[in-house]
């Protein structure tokens, strides 16, 4: 149960910034013609040329935002702190606040959309919200005994949602959330993320540089060398086929090989970083502490 002072918390909208760009942004999407990123102190920014220029959207919440994902052009969301859903119809040019509760103490990590109807955010403490109405209204799911961080979400080919855990637990489920399944995994730190891949493997990766790799849908996990202790935050899988995975010091790594194994990439910029995203004609943009504007050199 929340505090007295956090039941009566309201939302306070975000504050324009000239520098929004320079901020920490923690996730980026594509949605129509722009790039749309999210980030600390509420903030939106979207990008009509790919990264190269930034224009700052206001909010109506000042808190860290921790995902953004589009069912289509148009429509959008965003998750943050205080349990915060932001909803978009314009693809990103305006926002409404559809969920708000600094009582629940717990904040929103991620989010998964099955259509323009039905969807699920997760978020600390198996805090889970649904929605049966396009996002409008978000209702909490009770997992009974489930109480574990449940930090980002990734959607395999055969259609299962995998969702990142603390204490070496991975969740499977699906759209609907009509069964979850509880994979403890040989590794008994926390996951911050997990990467489906196109063949159907499954990567998990999180603190002090661990990543873990699974092609039997999770029966058995192999233990993938990094060289790295910075913890792991976010992943792509490129369209040549190689993976990029990102994380705190401005690490930056990369498989060849689908996962099997991992080169750091050396880097002076020590920033930390929390995403990663390709553009149109192959670029792949790096974000994270400082913002927008890094680029990785293929």
């Amino acid at each position: 149960m929340g505090s007295k002072g956090a039941e009566d918390a309201k939302p306070i909208p975000s504050v324009m910034e000239p520098l929004s760009a320079q901020t920490l942004i923690t996730a980026v999407t594509k949605a129509g013609p722009n790039l749309v990123a999210v980030g600390a102190w509420g903030h939106v920014l979207l990008s009509p040329d790919e990264g190269k220029t930034w224009t700052q959207i206001a909010t109506p919440v000042d808190v860290s935002l921790t995902s953004v994902h589009f069912v289509d052009e148009k429509l959008g969301f965003a998750t943050g702190h205080d349990a915060v859903i932001l909803r978009t119809e314009d693809g990103g040019q305006t926002w409404a606040l559809v969920h708000f509760d600094p009582a629940a103490e717990s904040p929103l990590f991620d989010l998964y959309m099955k259509d323009a109807t039905t969807g699920f955010a997760v978020g600390a403490y198996s805090h889970v919200v649904t929605t049966a109405d396009g996002g409008k209204t978000w209702t909490r799911k009770d997992l009974g005994d489930l109480d574990f961080h449940m930090n980002g979400i990734a959607k395999a080919p055969d259609g299962r949602l995998w969702i990142a855990g603390e204490m070496g637990h991975i969740f499977v489920t699906d759209a609907t959330l009509s069964q979850i399944q509880d994979i403890e995994t040989p590794y008994s730190g926390s996951y911050w993320n997990v990467l489906a891949l196109k063949d159907g493997s499954i990567l998990a990766f999180g603190l002090r540089g661990n990543v873990w790799h699974t092609t039997d849908s999770g029966a058995t996990w192999s233990q993938v060398p990094t060289s790295t202790i910075a913890s792991l935050q976010s992943g792509v899988e490129l369209r040549d086929g190689r993976i990029i995975l990102v994380g705190l010091e401005g690490t930056v790594l990369v498989s060849a090989d689908r996962g099997k194994s991992f080169t750091p990439v050396s880097r002076k910029e020590r920033a930390s970083l929390t995403t990663a995203y390709q553009t149109s004609d192959g670029t792949v943009l790096l974000f994270g502490e400082g913002g927008a504007g890094a680029t990785l050199t293929n």
